[in-house]
């Protein structure tokens, strides 16, 4: 196909011929020119789009400006910073814990076993690592300080859960010392451990005991865990019963209106026994409590919670 025309005043006759590669050259130069103007303005409004519009850049191509990597970033060292003071106070808060337990126990151990725990014991290792403090953490690479928070935060986990684990195995051992209450209710202490004057001759008499004078029928309990080892009658102590607990300490329940622990039961701690009453050589209705050490009878009170010390 041709295309004619006049050119000039002189009426020139200038023709021009279309083929079909000439179409197909042109299609694709016009195609070309297309695809690039669109790149181009594709580009344009993606980089502005970044720098005016950063959530818009986001949902378009997820791609942040450095300056809101910068702002991401603080806000991720804000929230590991907060998260390492909140273990940091974690960890005082645990110290201060140990502190009033070992005060607890200290108060809680009779007398007679407290030479056990030697508090300066020299057995004692371990490797040398000097303290981390949590400051040392700032300003290194974002996944590094992730990374030693997480282990901070395993360690301190673990360290928890061990301290749970001791605790409840020091409270499990103090349970089975007799240091709990040998009854329940109102109680007063009618006679202390010691020389008296006996209640039936009046003469001066050894008192191997506490007297704790209550209501017929109030609850006697065990002063610890242990086996009972004794549910009878005895012509001075009448209903007794008496129950071996750990560390070679024992207890003896008398004068009891009703025996309902039986020889070799297992009882733990506040379980009941019996009930108060006025059997045996008595003169009214208590409880008469005897605590022995191998065999060796002491003063209740070194285990008991009824002094100030």
């Amino acid at each position: 196909m041709q295309l004619m025309w006049l050119s000039g005043p002189t009426g020139n006759v200038r023709t021009i011929s279309i083929t079909t590669r000439t179409v197909l050259t042109a299609a694709v130069m016009v195609g070309l020119f297309l695809v690039t103007s669109g790149f181009l303005l594709h580009f344009v409004g993606f980089k502005i789009a970044v720098e005016y519009n950063p959530d818009l850049a986001r949902s378009i191509g997820g791609v942040t400006t450095e300056a809101e990597q910068k702002r991401m970033e603080s806000i991720y060292r804000d929230h590991l910073s907060q998260l390492r003071e909140s273990m940091h106070n974690t960890v005082n808060e645990i110290r201060q814990l140990e502190t009033m337990k070992n005060r607890f126990m200290e108060m809680a151990t009779p007398n007679v076993v407290r030479d056990k725990i030697n508090r300066r014991d020299d057995n004692k290792g371990g490797p040398l690592l000097a303290p981390k403090p949590f400051s040392s953490l700032f300003r290194q690479p974002l996944g590094i300080e992730f990374d030693h928070t997480l282990q901070d935060f395993v360690q301190t986990q673990q360290a928890v859960l061990e301290l749970r684990g001791n605790w409840e195995k020091q409270l499990d051992w103090l349970h089975t010392l007799p240091t709990g209450l040998p009854i329940r209710g109102d109680f007063r202490v009618s006679s202390g451990f010691g020389i008296r004057n006996d209640p039936f001759t009046g003469g001066l008499a050894m008192h191997e005991g506490l007297d704790f004078k209550a209501s017929t029928g109030t609850a006697v309990v065990a002063t610890a865990k242990g086996t009972v080892t004794r549910s009878g009658w005895d012509f001075g102590y009448g209903n007794v019963i008496e129950v071996q607990h750990a560390e070679g300490f024992s207890t003896r329940y008398a004068h009891l209106s009703k025996r309902i622990a039986q020889v070799g039961e297992l009882v733990e701690r506040g379980g009941v026994l019996g009930e108060v009453g006025s059997t045996g050589r008595s003169t009214g209705p208590h409880l008469h409590y005897e605590v022995f050490i191998r065999d060796r009878v002491i003063n209740p009170v070194q285990v008991l919670p009824l002094s100030a010390s």
